[in-house]
């Protein structure tokens, strides 16, 4: 496919633009910003997420006991989930009075700017309760910028998709998220083994959190360049990528919404399961090295990120439906296991994630494209950005929360029933949604 693929177009009486044919664009020119994109907003979200087991319970609840302190730390993360669709309604808001460009450039350095300014702050031994203080507001800003982040590329790369290879670009943008998992835990890795604790707690957690503000420029360049373009342009000319207002997208797709929020939530439940809870777990409740632990889930977010891959090629084979249904099932059987793996040692810890990754990979790979390809064409910017939110506000942003919480006072299994009900709302949600793999464009 060439880059630009119109037909003719003419100009009225007074040189006005009277008709224009569709635009196709090239998927494989949108990847590269895609997959960028992502994985700056995960490793920002990531970041934030290894220190909210490793680091902030420390330095900014040293006030309460370890468990304690790990559980204010959860409940600030959770701040950013709840701030998402906010900075969504804000944001949508910018866009549809200043342009994309402006919403997109306000949005990530939103995020950016609360990222980096985490690094800066100074303990609750040095400036008492307005460090944790400050440390909700920055995190809850880092919410409305990534809720404001959302740029209609993933959208615009599901529509120009080849029929038969929509699983497989359905996977690009995911691919980001294991990326930016593996940077953000290899920075923790190398400060954890090169320092001794008071070093890491006292400045070393710090420098991960500055890195976001060049990488998050250099993916706002990127991104920038997509959206400028004649042909994303002639996109929103044709009404497919425009955001619409919120409550006209509820009202005729609402539906649509409250399914498409629930078909992700065996993969979002996996999320933070496999990533910040077992650190926590570890660090409150065993004598593991911190930094072995550290190192097979990076390796484990390589394998995900094969995972990812192979699930692009298995939805074009079998469909996208059906892949989502079967890893729900696997991640349902998985539930049950894996209370035994967390509690036999550091073998069956590795073994939890490890595996735990594999199934999130192969489940967080059409995640995305489910979403989006549930909307038609001229709800779909707005509708699939609302859904994601909620998605991973009820799915993902308590889940560190509710799994430490009712671990520490009922024991493991409470962590299986966690991903057991998220597996269980996938299957039911795909039960009521019979068009994932009936094409929407």
């Amino acid at each position: 496919m060439s880059y630009i693929d119109t037909a003719s177009s003419y100009n009225g009486p007074n040189g006005s633009h009277g008709q224009t044919a569709p635009v196709a664009v090239d998927p494989d020119r949108i990847t590269i910003a895609v997959i960028l994109a992502r994985m700056t907003e995960f490793f920002d979200f990531f970041v934030y997420a290894l220190a909210s087991a490793l680091v902030i319970p420390y330095v900014f609840f040293s006030f309460a006991d370890p468990l304690t302190a790990t559980l204010y730390s959860f409940a600030v993360f959770s701040l950013a989930f709840i701030a998402r669709p906010i900075g969504s309604l804000v944001f949508l808001q910018i866009d549809r009075k200043f342009g994309r460009a402006v919403k997109l450039t306000a949005a990530l350095f939103t995020l950016c700017g609360s990222t980096m300014a985490i690094s800066f702050l100074p303990s609750f031994a040095e400036a008492g309760i307005i460090a944790p203080v400050l440390l909700a507001v920055f995190r809850f800003g880092q919410g409305l910028g990534l809720g404001g982040a959302w740029d209609g590329l993933v959208s615009l790369l599901a529509m120009n998709a080849p029929a038969k290879q929509r699983g497989w670009y359905a996977m690009m943008p995911q691919i980001g998220a294991a990326m930016g998992f593996g940077l953000a835990s290899a920075f923790f890795i190398i400060f954890v083994t090169q320092l001794s604790t008071p070093e890491f707690l006292a400045w070393g957690w710090r420098f991960p959190f500055f890195v976001a503000l060049a990488l998050n420029v250099l993916a706002l360049f990127a991104r920038l360049r997509m959206i400028v373009t004649p042909e994303f342009q002639a996109m929103l000319e044709q009404h497919e990528l425009e955001p619409k207002p919120m409550f006209e997208m509820l009202r005729n797709q609402s539906r649509v919404v409250f399914t498409g929020a629930f078909v992700p939530l065996a993969s979002f439940a996996l999320f933070h399961l496999v990533t910040v809870f077992p650190i926590s777990w570890v660090t409150l409740n065993t004598n593991q090295r911190l930094s072995d632990f550290l190192f097979v889930q990076f390796v484990s977010a390589i394998i995900g990120g094969g995972m990812i891959v192979l699930s692009g090629v298995l939805a074009d084979r079998i469909g996208r439906r059906k892949l989502l249904g079967i890893a729900a099932v696997l991640i349902g059987i998985f539930s049950f296991i894996a209370p035994v793996l967390l509690g036999a040692g550091d073998i069956g810890r590795y073994l939890f994630v490890l595996i735990g990754f594999s199934l999130l990979g192969l489940s967080f790979g059409q995640a995305g494209g489910a979403l989006a390809s549930r909307f038609s064409r001229e709800y779909r910017y707005t509708g699939a950005s609302l859904t994601s939110d909620i998605s991973w506000l009820i799915g993902a942003g308590f889940a560190p929360l509710v799994a430490l919480g009712f671990s520490s006072k009922f024991g493991l299994f409470a962590v299986g029933l966690y991903l057991l009900s998220g597996a269980i709302c996938t299957l039911v949600a795909l039960l009521f949604s019979r068009t994932l793999d009936m094409p929407s464009e």
